[in-house]
């Protein structure tokens, strides 16, 4: 059963205070707070069992070598891939764009080539894709929204032609919550080009499990953090025809079979793509995270946050000069709003006074603002250790910082 009260005892930080009043943590979009179980594994990790992986003979050494190795197991029966070996850790959901970014556009990416994003991308799914075309001399599409915050779907026969070589899209929005239909675009896009088919899960994995396999994506990349586990370790999901084909991305210690003055041999997947020490109590509680979540269950998580997603809305559209931004049929706990001309940082700054914590800005989207025509807006972004009664707290407190900035 969902108990909503055991789990937010299992969040230690849910217990404090923000300027004497209790946290409210309204920006799961940003970073999801840790529960105690990710904690004590890196504790753990640290107090007995600290070493380096897959160079010690050492009993250290190969018992943490092991629970690495565990860690990408549980991460590739998360996302249903069909090998351990394609799952390749890095630092995080943007590193693992730049990854494939570098790696794909050095081996097929040429002048005249092109590569379709959306209009609802975060920055680094833009920006790697900038960088290359800019230097292939390629192409950047995107693929338009409408006023709700949907794809426009309809598009794409007009976007995709014969050079079309990527197409790269967002899972959900962090900023419009939109849950697009990511299979369905696929088979799309299937239908149209060969290009390879990179998915941004990074505000996906908190919401649902993925399935990589069913979507037949060739790339699905995500954050450990946004999962409820440590910062700085993520995963790149990549199909194994293209991880082979993959050049280095980074050189050194841990990518290699053998080296000699003159030539470098390297090491068969996953190793070949983590060069260097990796983030191994990262890993490791990353894995503990997603065990933890899976044993709460996605179905369970979906229904609480969509009731609290509804409940949200509901009291902001109550409020005089509320302007929600993105009111997809098919979207996440995620509402990003405006009040008349009352600037986003005004209102983040008085809440925070009250202990609530939101997002206030672009939210790295700068192309939906755009597209909206306003600068940024305020963010309130909900997990399943969030409740009504906090959102209660909230709206009384965003009527009474409206009263006082009018």
């Amino acid at each position: 059963m969902f108990d909503i009260n055991k789990i937010r005892k299992d969040f230690p930080i849910l217990t404090r205070t923000v300027n004497n009043k209790p946290l409210v943590y309204f920006d799961n979009g940003a970073t999801a707070q840790k529960p105690q179980v990710v904690i004590d594994a890196i504790t753990h990790y640290y107090n007995f069992q600290n070493a380096n992986i897959h160079r010690g003979v050492h009993a250290l050494s190969r018992e943490i070598t092991i629970a690495y190795e565990e860690a990408r197991k549980t991460i590739k029966e998360y996302l249903n891939a069909k090998h351990v070996h394609e799952i390749i850790f890095t630092k995080g959901t943007t590193e693992s764009i730049n990854l494939v970014a570098y790696c794909f556009g050095k081996i097929n990416i040429e002048a005249g080539d092109e590569i379709l994003i959306t209009q609802m991308e975060h920055h680094s799914n833009i920006v790697p894709w900038q960088l290359l075309c800019e230097e292939k001399k390629a192409i950047l599409k995107y693929i338009p929204i409408n006023e709700n915050g949907d794809l426009i779907i309809d598009e794409l026969p007009n976007l995709i032609t014969s050079k079309t070589k990527l197409v790269a899209l967002t899972h959900i929005s962090n900023t419009l919550g939109t849950i697009n239909p990511v299979k369905e675009l696929i088979v799309k896009i299937r239908t149209l080009c060969k290009s390879a088919i990179l998915v941004d899960g990074a505000q996906a994995v908190p919401h649902l499990q993925p399935n990589v396999q069913e979507l037949d994506c060739d790339f699905y990349v995500f954050s450990g953090h946004k999962l409820f586990g440590p910062t700085g370790v993520g995963v790149l999901y990549g199909k194994e025809e293209w991880l082979n084909k993959f050049p280095p991305y980074q050189s050194g210690g841990g990518t290699i079979k053998t080296v000699s003055m003159h030539k470098t041999e390297f090491a068969d997947l996953p190793l070949k793509l983590e060069a260097g020490t990796p983030h191994i109590e990262g890993a490791i509680g990353l894995a503990v995270a997603i065990n933890y979540v899976s044993s709460i269950g996605f179905d369970e998580i979906q229904k609480h946050e969509h009731e609290l997603l509804q409940y949200a809305s509901q009291q902001l559209n109550l409020i005089n000069g509320v302007k929600i931004f993105g009111n997809s049929k098919n979207k996440t706990s995620v509402i990003s709003f405006n009040v008349d001309s009352i600037h986003p940082f005004d209102i983040g700054t008085l809440l925070d006074k009250y202990g609530i914590a939101v997002r206030t800005g672009h939210h790295c989207t700068q192309p939906i603002w755009e597209y909206f025509e306003v600068s940024g807006a305020i963010r309130i972004s909900f997990s399943f250790y969030n409740t009504k009664e906090e959102i209660d707290v909230f709206i009384e407190l965003l009527k009474k910082s409206i009263r006082l900035l009018s």
